[in-house]
């Protein structure tokens, strides 16, 4: 799996389309395979994640972006599902508070950064800034934007600015030890519609359905083209995008789980070493023990 990541990573937006990202790729993988593979990821995983916790030196911000079904909270769920809740924290942002409103656009998301050691999941992110939000200017009024009174303001300079706002927020991150990760699942718009379906069909999952989400179809091509423009102008080295397929589940979370692990081996993780001095201490604590 680790020689097909090249396939999905953009690190640069000249030529980027999403047109070039088909929905339904595997790459010839088959769903009987995928079950062992995942749970091989995942226990790999784990010992990278034992690693940087006890390190304790850098941190892996993973942020996850979709429309609508394409599967982000499953994914996080088997993706990520061997590590220790005590090093790993899962934020959903859904629509922001009054409070949210009364501060900058990044000031939710900054509060939720993970620690030194540890792993963030942010399913949803301050990109919804650059993407609800173009396709619905009308909710940047709620910002309360010094220069935005009206949504005819609203112009090409506007969205330069929010991108560039982002793309010097993740590069202060990483130049202060958060390695970000970025994934959008690329889900296809008839995939969505199945799903969609199946949520109304199955009793057991009717809670995820809701009409809002047939709603925000009618904006498909919208959609698209904002997350085309969002990742064509924040993908850099440092903070790539991945453009995962998201039509076949499974396929979906070995790809996720294949550039989480190799992502973290890149940091050569180590267990720290201690020094002489605390060798001594641990060396008279098990004489004390073994004494007793």
């Amino acid at each position: 799996m680790s020689g097909i990541i090249n396939k999905f990573k953009i690190t640069a937006g000249k030529k980027f389309s999403l047109n070039e990202f088909d929905p339904a790729y595997s790459d010839g993988f088959k769903k009987e395979d995928a079950k062992t593979a995942l749970e091989t990821l995942v226990e790999e995983i784990t010992v990278q994640q034992i690693k940087l916790y006890a390190a304790n030196r850098q941190s892996l911000l993973i942020i996850f972006q979709a429309m609508d079904a394409a599967g982000k909270d499953s994914a996080i769920e088997h993706s990520m599902s061997g590590l220790n809740p005590q090093g790993c924290e899962v934020y959903s942002f859904k629509q922001p508070s009054t409070e949210d409103y009364e501060h900058d656009f990044l000031w939710r998301h900054y509060k939720a950064l993970p620690q030194r050691g540890r792993i963030g999941i942010h399913n949803r992110s301050h990109y919804e800034n650059v993407l609800v939000t173009k396709v619905h200017p009308e909710l940047l009024l709620k910002e309360h934007l010094p220069a935005v009174t009206d949504v005819k303001q609203i112009k090409k300079a506007f969205w330069e600015h929010r991108y560039e706002s982002i793309r010097n927020f993740e590069q202060h991150l990483t130049d202060n030890g958060t390695v970000i990760i970025k994934f959008f699942l690329n889900v296809s718009k008839d995939e969505q519609k199945e799903r969609f379906l199946k949520r109304i069909d199955n009793p057991k999952k009717n809670w995820k359905f809701s009409a809002a989400d047939v709603e925000e179809r009618k904006y498909w091509d919208d959609y698209m083209q904002a997350y085309e423009h969002a990742i064509k102008e924040t993908a850099t080295e440092k903070s790539p995008w991945y453009v995962v397929p998201a039509d076949k589940k499974w396929f979906t979370r070995l790809v996720i789980s294949t550039i989480i692990l190799e992502t973290l081996k890149e940091l050569d993780l180590k267990f720290p070493v201690l020094a002489k001095e605390e060798m001594d201490k641990l060396e008279a604590a098990k004489a004390q023990l073994t004494g007793d």
